[in-house]
């Protein structure tokens, strides 16, 4: 009679258990979803600074503003890196905009990235929006319209600006990872760090923003 109880209930305690697995499966990848969703509103409107591992002629010393984040990947703009042979007066003849400001003129163009570097973008502060602005913070914008040129030209741009060319791009779950593994330090992005500190003295003072000093750690960190 048991053995038949038994039987008979078989079905029923299989189905419980497919139920409770697949509830637990719901669940792990819900916790996982919401640690991500954590994780990338955590790190927009931060920087991410390159670790002494990070040996890619891309990013090393690099520090990154992290402009956007979300399940789709995420964008962020090299802050640190000066284009040598080109400043703002050529990038705006070459769109045919005129100026006669001289401090306009010599302001260096940033290589933002190796995505699409004939494309521009400009940090700015504060965040006013223009025709296509991304409100990356509370303050900050990053704008891709040729409208805050044209004004910036004529002395009536934002207070803050940073001219940059081309910018760096992640995958899903790509930047997860480069974290994990090392690649990058993390810090909450800072205003003077992101305008006015000598481009030079970035990388150093990101990670100074955050107590590391970068100089005594070794290139092999976060490597077996």
């Amino acid at each position: 009679m048991w053995n038949e109880f038994f039987e008979g209930i078989r079905p029923l305690a299989q189905a419980l258990k497919a139920c409770l697995t697949g509830n637990l499966r719901f669940f792990h990848r819900a916790l996982i979803l919401k640690r991500m969703n954590d994780m990338q509103a955590e790190l927009q409107n931060h920087f991410l600074v390159a670790m002494p591992s990070l040996l890619d002629v891309n990013f090393s010393q690099a520090v990154i503003y992290l402009c956007a984040y979300n399940e789709e990947g995420a964008m962020g703009i090299i802050i640190n890196r000066p284009i040598l042979d080109i400043n703002l007066g050529e990038v705006l003849g070459q769109m045919r905009i005129d100026t006669k400001l001289d401090d306009i003129r010599s302001s260096p163009v940033l290589l933002g990235g190796p995505v699409q570097p004939e494309r521009g973008f400009i940090i700015h502060r504060p965040n006013t929006e223009w025709q296509s602005t991304l409100m990356a913070g509370d303050d900050i914008g990053v704008t891709s319209s040729q409208d805050i040129l044209e004004a910036m030209a004529v002395g009536e741009g934002p207070d803050d600006a940073v001219v940059i060319l081309g910018y760096a791009g992640w995958g899903p779950d790509q930047l997860e990872k480069e974290i994990s593994d090392n690649f990058w330090l993390t810090a909450p992005a800072d205003h003077d760090i992101l305008f006015n500190v000598p481009f030079e003295e970035r990388w150093r003072a990101a990670a100074s923003s955050v107590g590391v000093d970068l100089t005594k750690l070794s290139s092999d960190v976060g490597h077996a």
